[in-house]
This record gives C-alpha cells, sequence and structure tokens, in this order.
C-alpha cells in the first residue's frame, strides 16, 4: 500500500557543491565512499555556511591527522609512551590523541564521536575510534591518507573492558582522592580515562574546568567513554571561549557542520539510502520526517501517541486535515502538492494509520499525502549490523526533510536535525503532565492560555542536547547552573536538567 512517484522529481532546488560550502577537501575517493560527494546532491542547499576560520582549522586538522595517524612515524613512537613511559623518544609537544569510547545505540555514538572530534580540532589532539559495535561497516573514513580507527593490536584495548565509573585511575577518581595535580605536574601519567558517560560523577565533570584542562594538556593519551553529546558543556570551558568564537560565530551550528564533515555512510547503507528516496521520497514538494521513540518507562497506549501526533502535526499546520465525512477516496495526479511523510519508528502501526487515512479520505486542501516507513524493526539491536545499517539510513533520510517531528530525549531524532540543519517539532514524553492536559483537548475540544505548546513546540535549535551536564562550581565544588553562565549556553527543551547551544 505504499505510494509509489518513479522517475518523478521533487521541485526544489539542488545542492550542486559537492564540497559542502568547502567542508569537505578534495582528493578523497570517490568510488569507494559515494555518499560523500553525491548525498548533498539530495539536500536543499544549506543557510548555515562554514567560518572561515573553521575551514582552515579543519584543513589543519588533516594534516595534524597525516603526521600522527596510526601508519605514521609518529604514531609509533607516542605508543611508547603507553608500553615503556620512561623511555619514550616523543616530545611533549609532540602527537597526543584521544581514544574515544562509545557506548548505546547508534545516535548516542554518532553524538560521542562529534564530541570528541570537537575536543580534539581545539586542543590539537588527533581522534581514534574503537572500533566497537560494527562502527567501521557504517561510517567512511573522513581523512585523507589516513584511518581513524584504533588498532586492534592497540596495548590498552585489553583493558577497556575494565574501564567505569569506579574504575580507581579514571580523571574523576584521581581528582577526588586529591593527587592529580601533584601527580601530572611531576611526571604525567601516559594515560588518563575519561568517564562522560549519562551515569558520570561530580569529579568526572570537572573536565569541564580551566584548571583540568590546564593539567591534561600534559598528558599524550586521553581515554574517553560516554554516550552524551559534551560540545555544550566544552562552550563552559573560558580558556576555549575566544578560538570558539571564531569557529562557530552561529553556535547552533556545530552539529550540523562537523556532522556533515564527518559523517559519510558507507556504500552499503547508501544503496539503503537511495533504495527509498528514489521510489518513494524523490516526487516530494515537500517531505515531513517523522520520528517517534517510546522509552522502555513511557505510559499510554499506542493510540494515545498517535492522537498526540496527528494533535501536532494537524495543529502546528505540518500536514493537512482530512475529510472524514467524504467517501472520496484520493486520486494521485502530477498536478497536485505532494506531501511526502517518512516515518521512522520500531513500530509499523503509526505509518500505517497515517497511510490509512490519507488513502480513505481527501485532504481538505486537496494535497496529496503519501507515507513510507523504510523499516519497523520492532525492538532496538544495537549490536546488530543489518539493524545498524538500517538505522543509519533512516537518520539520513530523516536529515533530507523539510520538516522534522521527533520525540523528546531521543538521540536519533537529534542526529537527524543536526544534519538537516532544521529545528524539529519535539513530541512531549507520554508521562510529562502535558500529555494528559492533552488529552483533555483532544476529548472536548477545550484551549486555554496554558496549552499553546501543546502536544509539541518547536526547538530553540538544532544543536543537540548534553544530557549529564556540568552541575558544580569549578573552584569551590559548589552547586551551579549551566545554562545561566552564557547567553547561548541554555536549558533543552525535552530535558530542563540538560544543556545545548543557541544562537
Amino acid at each position: 500500500r505504499s505510494v509509489s512517484f518513479q522517475g518523478s522529481t521533487n521541485n526544489y532546488p539542488r545542492n550542486n557543491d559537492k564540497f559542502i560550502d568547502g567542508l569537505l577537501p578534495p582528493g578523497l575517493d570517490q568510488k569507494s565512499c559515494l555518499s560523500r560527494y553525491q548525498l548533498n546532491l539530495y539536500r536543499k542547499p544549506s543557510p548555515h555556511k562554514p567560518s572561515l576560520p573553521l575551514l582552515s582549522k579543519l584543513r589543519h586538522y588533516e594534516a595534524l591527522h597525516r603526521r600522527c595517524g596510526p601508519t605514521s612515524p609518529s604514531f609509533r613512537r607516542s605508543l611508547l609512551s603507553l608500553t615503556s613511559p620512561t623511555n619514550s623518544t616523543s616530545s611533549p609537544d609532540d602527537c597526543k590523541y584521544i581514544v574515544i569510547l562509545t557506548r548505546d545505540g547508534l545516535g548516542n555514538r554518532i553524538l560521542a564521536i562529534l564530541s570528541a572530534f570537537f575536543y580534539a580540532l581545539i586542543t590539537n589532539r588527533v581522534i581514534l575510534i574503537d572500533r566497537g559495535n560494527t562502527l567501521d561497516d557504517l561510517l567512511c573514513e573522513p581523512f585523507l591518507e589516513s584511518s581513524w580507527l584504533l588498532p586492534l593490536d592497540f596495548s590498552l584495548r585489553s583493558k577497556f573492558g575494565s574501564f567505569h565509573q569506579s574504575f580507581p585511575g579514571s580523571f574523576g577518581n584521581v581528582l577526588r582522592n586529591g593527587m592529580l595535580k601533584k601527580t601530572i605536574e611531576d611526571s604525567p601519567p601516559p594515560y588518563l580515562y575519561l568517564h562522560l558517560s549519562h551515569d558520570a560523577g561530580d569529579y568526572d565533570k570537572l573536565f569541564y574546568c580551566d584548571r583540568q584542562q590546564n593539567l591534561l594538556k600534559k598528558v599524550p593519551w586521553l581515554i574517553m567513554e560516554t554516550n552524551n553529546y559534551l560540545v555544550p558543556g566544552i562552550f563552559l570551558v573560558s580558556s576555549f571561549r575566544e578560538e570558539l568564537n571564531k569557529l562557530f560565530p552561529s553556535k547552533d551550528t556545530v552539529f550540523h557542520h562537523l556532522g556533515r564533515y564527518l559523517f559519510h555512510p558507507t556504500n552499503d547503507v547508501w544503496g539503503l539510502i537511495l533504495r527509498s528516496y528514489k521510489p518513494y521520497v524523490a516526487r516530494a514538494d515537500e517531505m515531513i520526517g517523522i520520528q517517534i521513540r517510546i522509552f522502555g518507562s513511557e505510559s499510554g497506549s499506542i493510540q494515545d501517541q498517535m492522537n498526540q501526533l496527528l494533535a501536532c502535526t494537524q495543529k502546528k499546520k505540518l500536514l493537512p486535515e482530512v475529510e472524514l465525512s467524504s467517501l472520496e477516496k484520493t486520486n494521485f495526479t502530477t498536478s497536485q502538492k505532494v506531501k511526502v511523510v517518512l516515518v521512522t519508528s520500531l513500530s509499523s502501526q503509526y505509518s500505517e494509520t497515517l497511510k490509512e487515512m490519507y488513502l480513505e479520505h481527501p485532504t481538505v486542501d486537496s494535497e496529496v499525502v503519501a507515507v513510507y516507513q523504510p523499516s519497523h524493526e520492532g525492538f532496538q539491536s544495537s549490536d546488530n549490523r543489518m539493524h545498524n545499517r538500517k538505522a543509519l539510513a533512516e537518520m539520513y533520510l530523516l536529515s533530507l526533510s523539510d520538516v522534522l517531528v521527533t520525540s523528546d530525549w531521543s538521540t536519533f531524532g537529534y542526529v537527524a536535525q543536526g544534519l538537516a540543519g532544521v529545528k524539529p517539532w519535539m513530541l512531549y514524553k507520554a508521562e510529562d503532565k502535558v500529555f494528559w492536559a492533552l488529552q483533555h483537548w483532544l476529548k472536548y475540544k477545550t484551549r486555554n492560555e496554558t496549552t499553546d505548546d501543546w502536544p509539541c513546540r518547536e526547538a530553540v535549535s538544532m544543536e543537540p542536547c548534553l544530557h549529564a551536564p556540568p552541575v558544580c562550581d569549578c573552584d569551590e565544588m559548589k552547586r551551579m547552573d549551566g545554562g545561566n553562565v552564557l547567553p547561548y549556553v541554555m536549558h533543552c527543551e525535552d530535558a530542563s536538567w540538560g544543556l545545548k547551544l543557541g544562537r
């Protein structure tokens, strides 16, 4: 019952700049990573342009990665600091590294990788990714003549399983024990483990302080584990602020620029994207992306959530209403305006309900609404290779949307909105009190001054949210609110305790 528009093309202008406003360097192989130079041809040109200082910084980083990457003599010399620190021939100003250990779902991992690269960029470190969870099967290598994958024979890999919040040698625990400053100044350790996941403690989060950043400069190898988007917290480090203001004059474009620079689906994933795009999406005059993520703790039935979605898309004029009293069915013609609704969810029930509604009833404004869902896996399987391929393909399909509707707290949605450069409409979580007020609104059609944001609201920016922000003052370990430090670092719409970047 899917609607196909083979052979048609949508009407908006294409972006013929395959280098994405200078973000991508020339010289990268095209055949081994078709998406790198083709994906942008399927998007409208972004209104968000990277700054010249950012482009210069990326070219500088690429040269650093070539000089210090895994196949370089500098890398082999740097390994000596891990195996024989006292006999290392590396100079203090030679190559330094950040190794990123990712965890949880694909959205979390992508946010973690971009966070680590952002930190590497401003601290002149080289990023290396532990290739667990088939990441090398999903994303192309982004750097010319060098890999960003950590070698399988890396000497510390056997210890990664013991790295966690309570690891005695972690940055936070060494800080808590009052040993870090003396230890690093007298004899810098060859490596430090940074635990910055959702369960990071207050001492772990002193990572976002100037004093600790000055100490970390002396450590050649940092091993970071996170499932978070760390960028808003890093903006709070005052010593980074001058350079960050130059690199990102528009603060809400960090993920948009760096995500399009770093992440390019492999040819297998690109094939999945095109097999959905060409027959089902290419005809769209407008594309509406809907991403629904139901968390295990959420209450409310699928019908409740469907009512919420319909109320959002119709109240905000994202989708047209239908003539429920009419028995006339929609006939597709080439002259009608077509809205394609791309639904991504583990369940098929949302797309099937929308599809049936728009097939059985004409819209009030005579628009054609075609609904398509690429997959419905039933449950998340983050360690399954094919599941992850489909997930990445759907993130990128969503990123081609003109309008996005996403679920609160969802890192899957965060990635899509950042790549798209679109501020999404965010659906309240079912257990929020406003959800139950929504039910009252749906049943009795009543409205008052407190219902303006029901059942969804537009995000203030396209940036993801940091769900585990710093909560202590850097000097006295007193509670502080990171959302009151800078005008462009604010609390998230979907997580009042979290932080995100705005303009």
